[in-house]
C-alpha cells in the first residue's frame, strides 16, 4: 500500500503549491506563509496562510499526513470494519476568505484514507470536493462555478456531477438554521468502487478544477465598491461558516478527535465574524436577495 499513498502524497504537495501560486497571482500584493509541523502520534503537514492581502483578508492550504495505529472510537462506530486497524490520512483543504463582500469565500478539500490490518485487505477510499459561499448572489458566477465542477465529473459519467452536486447540497446544509451554508458545489465520500486508478484519476480532476473555478469569480468582483453596510453582513453570514464548520464539518471533527494540529485545524475560520440577535435582511435588499434567491439548492447548470 505504499505506492498508493506516496502517489497520492505526490499529486497533493504538487496541488498544494499549485493553488497557492495561484491566490498570489490573483492578490498581487501577499504571499503565503509556510509553517511546517509533526504530529506527536504520527505523521504532520504544511499549513500555509496568507493574510492582509491586496484581495484576501485570510485564506489557507493545508497538505497533512498523518498516521497512527488505531482510530478513535468515535471514527469506528458506523464503520466497525475498521477497528483495530492502523491508518493513514492524507489531503489538501484550504479556505479563502476575501476583503471584499461581493467575492464569495471558497472551499475545497481533497483527501485520501487507507486503514490496514495485518493478514486483511486494506480498507480505502476517496473523499473531497469544493463549494461556495457568496455573501452578494450572482448568478453569472454561480453558473461559472458550477459549470466548471461539472465538466470536471463529466469524463466519469452523466450522473456524476448531479450525484455529487446534491451531496454537496444536503452536506452543506445548517440544520440548526435550516439554510444552506451557500450555493454548493461537489462533496464526495467513501469513494472506492471504480478502482484506486480510477478513484483517484477522478480526485484529480476535481482537485484540478478547483482554481479555475473559483479565479475568475475573484477577478470579476474584487474591485466592486462596498461599504459598511455590505462589509458588516459579509461578518454576520461568516457566523454561519463558523458554525458549520464548528458542528458538522468531517474534517474539523476528525482532525481534532485524532489529536490533529489545532491551529492548522481552525485555520479555516474567518478572521473577523459577529453574530447580531435575529438579524433579519431589509426587504427588496440585496441581503434579502441572497435568502429568497441563492441559499436555496437548484439547477444552476443544465
Amino acid at each position: 500500500m505504499t505506492d498508493m499513498v506516496s502517489v497520492v502524497k505526490e499529486f497533493l504537495l504538487d496541488l498544494q503549491d499549485r493553488i497557492c501560486e495561484g491566490i498570489e497571482q490573483e492578490d498581487g500584493q501577499a504571499t503565503f506563509f509556510e509553517d511546517s509541523w509533526t504530529r506527536e502520534q504520527g505523521g504532520g503537514g504544511r499549513t500555509r496562510v496568507i493574510t492582509d492581502g491586496a484581495v484576501f483578508e485570510k485564506g489557507g492550504v493545508n497538505f497533512s499526513h498523518v498516521h497512527g495505529t488505531q482510530l478513535p472510537a468515535s471514527a469506528t462506530a458506523n464503520r466497525p470494519e475498521l477497528a483495530g486497524r492502523s491508518f493513514q490520512a492524507l489531503g489538501v483543504s484550504l479556505v479563502i476568505h476575501p476583503k471584499n463582500p461581493y467575492v464569495p469565500t471558497s472551499h475545497a478539500n481533497v483527501r485520501f484514507f487507507i486503514a490496514e490490518k495485518e493478514g486483511e485487505a486494506p480498507v480505502w477510499w476517496f473523499g473531497g470536493g469544493y463549494d461556495l459561499t457568496p455573501y452578494y448572489g450572482n448568478l453569472e458566477d454561480c453558473r461559472h462555478w458550477h459549470q466548471t465542477a461539472k465538466e470536471a465529473c463529466d469524463p466519469f459519467g452523466d450522473d456524476v456531477y448531479p450525484k455529487y452536486k446534491k451531496w454537496c447540497d444536503d452536506y452543506f446544509h445548517i440544520k440548526h438554521r435550516d439554510e444552506p451554508r451557500g450555493v454548493g458545489g461537489l462533496f464526495f465520500d467513501d469513494l472506492n468502487e471504480w478502482g484506486f486508478d480510477r478513484s483517484f484519476a477522478f480526485m484529480q480532476s476535481v482537485a484540478n478544477s478547483y482554481i479555475d473555478a473559483y479565479r475568475p469569480i475573484v477577478a470579476r468582483r474584487k474591485h466592486t465598491e462596498f461599504g459598511e453596510r455590505q462589509r458588516k453582513f459579509q461578518c454576520y453570514r461568516r457566523g454561519r461558516y463558523v458554525e458549520f464548520n464548528l458542528v458538522y464539518d468531517r474534517g474539523t471533527i476528525f482532525g481534532l478527535q485524532t489529536g490533529g494540529r489545532t491551529e492548522s485545524i481552525l485555520m479555516s475560520l474567518p478572521p473577523v465574524v459577529h453574530w447580531d440577535y435575529d438579524s433579519q435582511p431589509e426587504p427588496g435588499s440585496e441581503e434579502a436577495e441572497l435568502y429568497e434567491v441563492y441559499l436555496k439548492p437548484q439547477a444552476w447548470v443544465s
